[in-house]
């Protein structure tokens, strides 16, 4: 945190388990949103907006289980401005330290005329009254006019002084659709600073979407223009191209303090981590290039490059690897090493695990180490993302082997191991041995589940590699996401539809 007394707080409001789980297949269990919503209360983000909680009763219970478990951030849930969206909300966040109503209504002639399908003056009054109603509930609320950066200013000035005379302690002004270049932005947040009488007196705040690439530059330019909450998503997900990334309008503000005076609240060493787990659990894969958590955001292939960072290290880094807690040691693990030296790489990764928790992942280590022959500091952390598992699954994999070949058919025999310990079995065909698990599998289930993504990637180098596989798949009206590894890739593809398999099976209540 910057010790500059005169430098303004910036307040990081994160909604990767709203907006954020809006990605499609991005839809994470009552358990991995808990789970989610801890890591960012250590993170040190302010706000948490946990949900939205009218969506669906198991919604509400994930959005109130975080309110009264969670503590630090503001627990923040989102409601339409209407009276039955608001009760949902409060309901779900009444027993917060503290609570937040963030209401939201469309602005812009677009989405007045066309979505809303109502005359601007009423829409206006419609607004005002979601803010008093949800006043009657809390004194912190919050108002979105959706598609600002679309709409005409003399209305924003109008609505916004009437929420604000309503009691929205909060103004968020949403580029919903990723419209907005930053020099219009910053501008806009001026705009509204000068025009709307009791602006003063309220936090503004901003929304970006990445649909430009502009999501991070347009909310730091707000930041400049007077804005002081952004609204941002861990990796930057989100519908679409995505919104702000959280980590990058952090360690900007941090790293550029000579451009922005101003400092947040966020632990940066839990940044890595917090990435990593979100990633997991969402079956949204980090690309490699990826500002400040990529894999290749500290990997420097020029021979120029590496003769610089060997000599110095600033000469082409200007952010520290350990700065946001990752690959914080390098050190490299064999069959050979105990207990201690796997406790002390999860120490340094930031995991602290229980003596039974430790066992466990020293137990699938040692299976590792006896694969490879050596084990970096990556495939740990995959190893904890997959073994401390957040939900009991239904299906557990007991047993696998697949036939194939340029002669012959592609089958694969599945034994999975169920709650009970019971053990079903099946054996089916199909285009490729991969295929031909999955038939297997949706036999064993007796759902007929789609495969839409496929994606592979090796956690670390070399031939004994340990792969990590992320599938999209479908089933009605739902598309869920899945993530396995192992050192066998039919394996690690098993493990993935698996993983979104008892996603969806939690998810619908099937037995």
């Amino acid at each position: 945190m910057s010790t500059n007394t005169e430098a303004s707080k910036i307040f990081l409001f994160d909604s990767t388990l709203r907006d954020g789980e809006q990605t499609p297949g991005a839809r994470l269990n009552h358990d991995e949103k808990l789970e989610v919503a801890r890591q960012l209360a250590r993170l040190g983000v302010d706000i948490i907006e946990a949900g939205f909680p009218v969506s669906s009763p198991g919604e509400l219970r994930a959005v109130n289980d975080i309110a009264r478990e969670v503590k630090g951030p503001v627990i923040c849930g989102l409601a339409r401005a209407v009276q039955g969206d608001i009760d949902a909300a409060w309901e779900a966040v009444k027993d917060a330290e503290r609570p937040r109503i963030h209401v939201f209504l469309g602005a812009s002639d677009i989405h007045m005329e066309h979505k809303l399908r109502k005359d601007p003056a009423l829409l206006l009054e419609q607004g005002v009254e979601a803010v008093k109603y949800a006043r009657k509930f809390t004194d912190d609320v919050e108002y979105s006019p959706e598609d600002a950066t679309r709409a005409r200013d003399e209305y924003l000035y109008e609505l916004l002084e009437a929420v604000i005379k309503a009691g929205a302690t909060t103004i968020n002004i949403p580029d919903t659709v990723g419209y907005a270049v930053p020099e219009e932005f910053g501008a806009l947040i001026r705009r509204l600073r000068e025009n709307v009488s009791g602006m003063d007196k309220v936090t503004l705040s901003v929304h970006c979407h990445n649909d430009l690439g502009m999501a991070v530059a347009n909310s730091l330019e707000a930041i400049k223009n007077g804005a002081r909450q952004v609204e941002c998503n861990i990796n930057g997900i989100g519908e679409r191209a995505g919104n702000a990334a959280l980590e990058e309008i952090a360690v900007a503000l941090r790293i550029r303090q000579n451009h922005f005076p101003y400092y947040t609240g966020i632990n940066f060493s839990e940044i890595y981590r917090t990435s990593r787990l979100v990633s997991k659990l969402t079956g949204i894969s980090i690309p490699s290039n990826k500002a400040v958590v990529g894999l290749n955001a500290f990997s420097h292939s020029s021979g120029i490059h590496q003769d610089g960072i060997l000599k110095n290290k600033e000469t082409y880094e200007i952010i520290d690897a350990e700065f946001i807690g990752g690959k914080a040691a390098q050190m490299c693990l064999t069959a050979r090493s105990g207990r201690h030296a796997v406790l002390d790489q999860l120490k340094q990764l930031n995991y602290s695990l229980n003596e039974g928790q430790l066992e466990t992942i020293y137990e699938h280590f040692v299976n590792l180490a006896d694969k490879k022959k050596e084990v970096y500091p990556e495939d740990i952390e995959a190893l904890v993302l997959d073994h401390l598992s957040f939900a009991e699954p239904r299906y557990r994999l007991d047993y696998l082997q697949t036939i194939s070949g340029s002669k012959s058919i592609p089958a694969a025999v599945i034994r999975l191991k169920k709650e009970d310990d019971s053990i079903v079995e099946e054996v089916a065909v199909g285009a490729g041995p991969i295929d031909a698990a999955y038939n297997a599998i949706n036999k064993i289930t007796g759902l007929s589940i789609g495969l839409e993504k496929y994606r592979i990637n090796a956690v670390t180098h070399g031939r004994d590699a340990l792969g990590e596989v992320q599938v999209e798949m479908s089933y009605q009206d739902r598309t869920i996401s899945g993530r396995g590894t192992s050192t066998d890739i039919i394996e690690a593809s098993v493990k993935a539809y698996l993983n979104g398999l008892n996603k969806l099976l939690k998810m619908n209540g099937y037995s």
